[in-house]
């Protein structure tokens, strides 16, 4: 349908099938090397020493046999398998300072390995709870510096900087790495980040962490050559989030694939750092639920690019957003970057009325406002529009009515819309809108094919409203009610065409063009 994305697929077929993390038949049992599976124990030390010698014999695979084994920082090195068997728990730490006095080191590091691999079926818990006690000990009597426990986020949030908080996995600059059906739980901060790393596959992991913020599920940070598959994640932040660092580097040739997410933030995004930007990234079939954020947002708002993006088979069920697709501008130094060539398919969407991810832990912080639902939105900004955006057979249902006493958006008013140019990328950026399925403005040649929208409750806005485009097409879209015309609206649009529409109202002025 796509020339990009038969090339997308193509190119990371054959990056997949060029590595695999290298067999080595021997096994260096941590027990060997003294740990104890005691679940006091610190078995730093011997489990560091197991590393290191199978590194240094050519590779092998380090076993952490059943049992609690308590570490603190490891590092893994070329050649090494770290391999949790059945009913194995890796432990961390519950004490700050052994993860460094000052910036928190990951509790399993890697920089400049290959041939890399953590394996399960065992489980890596992070201990946030008791972590996260002796982190505010340590800030209460003075002995570790932070400057943002004590003063409240712009969503009225208190917490420790992200520095004094360690992430569970970090690999930078690391190659041919695999990461399957291990469990990875409870931590403080990024479960786990993968900087700069090329030819990745991670498979059947599951990951569960709601103890505190900050707990994106997976963060791809310029990465290239991923496989993404048959995983879990249930986080109180992003679930699967891809990253751009380097303003010369990219997330390229990623495949994600048969995963389910549930977030009190996003489900899968892109962004929101954004220097280098993304491209060639495939998704397929993605089940999300209980989600506060979006179920697909895609970002670039640091001057990267963000092209060549295709997205299909994602169910969202009680999500507090289907689409968000936002061109930005955060840095005054250099030009925004650009959003083209994103096709979205076959998306069933169900927004709640209420809070999608009440009563979890660590729920995503409310907005500071009273508003209706929000629709989904496809933004630039003035002089920079997104373009080439293409939706086809997507169905979004919006439970709930909409109260004029909230706040009440005027069609005639759009200019009054801030534009939020440097702001941080969110569904909610704008405040109240003056549509209830999709807003789309500052974008060129955007298609909706086979779109339906309902709304179960009651709402006196437009269905949609598209402002200042150059390229409408709507084919088969289909509104399920209307209680205020217009039911579409279009202003200052370029070279639009309606085919084959299902309006609740035939009248004429159902489609208001101005």
């Amino acid at each position: 349908m796509k020339i990009f994305k038969n090339r997308a697929l193509i190119s990371l077929i054959f990056s997949f099938s060029t590595f695999q993390l290298a067999a080595q038949q021997k096994t260096y049992n941590i027990t060997a090397y003294g740990a104890k599976a005691d679940g006091k124990t610190n078995n730093t030390t011997a489990i560091q020493s197991a590393i290191d010698k199978a590194s240094a014999n050519g590779g092998g695979r380090v076993l952490i046999p059943a049992g609690k084994f308590v570490t603190g920082v490891i590092e893994i090195k070329t050649g090494v398998e770290l391999h949790l068997a059945a009913n194995a728990v890796l432990l961390a730490t519950t004490k700050r300072i052994d993860y460094g006095p000052e910036k928190a080191s990951p509790l399993i590091v890697a920089d400049g390995q290959q041939n890399i691999g953590i394996t399960g079926p065992g489980t890596i818990d992070g201990q946030a709870e008791l972590l996260i006690k002796d982190i505010y000990v340590m800030l209460r009597n003075g002995s570790l510096k932070d400057q943002e426990w004590q003063q409240y986020n712009e969503w009225g949030q208190m917490r420790p900087e992200e520095n004094n908080r360690p992430k569970l996995i970090q690999f930078r600059n690391c190659k041919d790495i695999s990461i399957k059906k291990v469990t990875i739980k409870n931590g403080l901060c990024w479960i786990q980040d993968y900087q700069s790393c090329t030819n990745m596959i991670i498979d059947s992991i599951n990951v569960q962490s709601n103890t505190f913020l900050n707990n994106d599920g997976i963060d791809l940070v310029d990465c290239k050559n991923v496989k993404l598959t048959n995983s879990n994640f249930n986080v109180a932040d992003d679930g699967i989030c891809l990253k751009s660092h380097d303003p010369k580097g990219l997330c390229e040739n990623i495949y994600i694939a048969n995963c389910r997410v549930r977030s009190s933030a996003s489900a899968f995004k892109m962004g929101t750092a954004s220097f280098g930007g993304f491209k060639n990234i495939t998704v397929r079939d993605i089940y999300v639920y209980n989600t506060f954020r979006s179920a697909i947002a895609l970002e670039t708002v640091d001057g990267g690019i963000l092209e060549d993006i295709d997205i299909q088979r994602v169910t969202a069920k009680n999500t507090g957003n289907a689409i968000f697709i936002r061109l930005g501008k955060r840095r005054k130094d250099i030009p925004p970057g650009h959003i083209k060539g994103v096709y979205i398919g076959n998306v069933k969407v169900q927004v709640p009325a209420g809070k999608p991810d009440a009563g979890y832990q660590m729920e995503g912080p409310r907005e500071l406002f009273e508003h209706n639902i929000f629709p989904a939105s496809i933004t630039g900004i003035p002089g920079y529009s997104v373009s080439d955006i293409t939706l086809e057979n997507i169905e979004i249902t919006y439970n709930g009515s909409a109260k004029e006493y909230i706040a009440f958006s005027n069609i005639d008013s759009l200019e009054n819309i801030p534009e939020k140019t440097g702001d941080y990328p969110e569904f909610s950026m704008f405040g109240e809108l003056p549509a209830w399925g999709f807003y789309i403005r500052h974008a060129d040649n955007v298609k909706m094919k086979n779109v339906k929208l309902i709304a179960t409750g009651d709402e006196y806005r437009a269905a949609c409203v598209f402002d200042d485009m150059d390229g409408l097409e709507l084919d088969g879209v289909k509104i399920s009610k209307a209680a205020a015309l217009p039911v579409l609206l279009l202003n200052k649009v370029k070279r639009s065409s309606f085919r084959n529409m299902q309006l609740p109202d035939k009248s004429k002025e159902a489609i208001l063009v101005k």
